[in-house]
């Protein structure tokens, strides 16, 4: 029997945010850490790099420094595969999914996000290839 992806809703804002901080959010969920932790480490790391913490590259920067590697989603319809089609190919793992203007966790074929996200077009996947989420 084929295991069904699911929606799950978390939000680990400690004010019950979801606007202008999924990269947080979703770094937390997929790391298991808070989302002040995440901040101040990602706060960091865009000092570091004298940029945003929402900008891509230096997201990506402190992804690729806790254990994430950046993969291409497969090319197959880039119109149509959702975040909903990338659970259904990826049962297993630790992701972080990016759609251009959105940043989702994925973990075990299951998305987690502050509202259902599953429609949206992935464009770039971060996997962490030491399984765990420590």
């Amino acid at each position: 029997m084929a295991v069904m992806q699911m929606y799950r809703h978390s939000n680990p804002n400690p004010n019950g945010a979801y606007v202008e901080d999924c990269v947080i959010r979703a770094i937390a969920i997929a790391t298991d850490k808070t989302w002040d932790d995440v901040f101040i480490n990602l706060s960091l790391q865009a000092y570091i790099m004298k940029n945003m913490p929402s900008v891509n590259k230096v997201w990506g920067n402190y992804l690729s420094s806790i254990g994430f590697n950046r993969y291409p989603i497969l090319d197959r319809c880039p119109d149509c595969y959702t975040v909903k089609d990338f659970c259904r190919d990826n049962p297993e793992g630790i992701f972080i999914l990016a759609t251009g203007s959105h940043v989702i966790a994925v973990i075990d074929g299951d998305y987690y996000d502050a509202w259902d996200s599953g429609d949206e077009l992935p464009t770039t996947v971060w996997r962490r290839d030491s399984y765990g989420r420590n």
